[in-house]
């Protein structure tokens, strides 16, 4: 069984050049997400949500892998901190 692994297939998004400025195209994904505000690095809620992304991350990846026989690596935590419109 082959693993996916989209962090290395796309390079572009994931590993811009970094001696120029450069506009990249990015396919659309679906994600796992949680919205929330406050600081993370003072904040336990914080800590506590990133863990069960994780969590539910990790368990969908192994019931895909058992029951589908679909490998892939799960991507890296992104985090946005613009304010929220409102």
């Amino acid at each position: 069984m082959d693993k996916i692994d989209l962090k290395s297939d796309l390079k572009t998004p994931y590993r811009p050049s970094a001696k120029s400025v450069v506009e990249v195209g990015v396919p659309a994904f679906n994600f796992l997400m949680v919205d929330g505000d406050g600081n993370p690095n003072t904040s336990e809620k914080y800590k506590e949500t990133v863990e069960a992304l994780y969590s539910v991350s990790y368990t969908i990846k192994f019931a895909l892998k058992r029951e589908k026989a679909l490998d892939y690596v799960v991507m890296p935590l992104e985090g946005s901190t613009s304010p929220r419109l409102q």
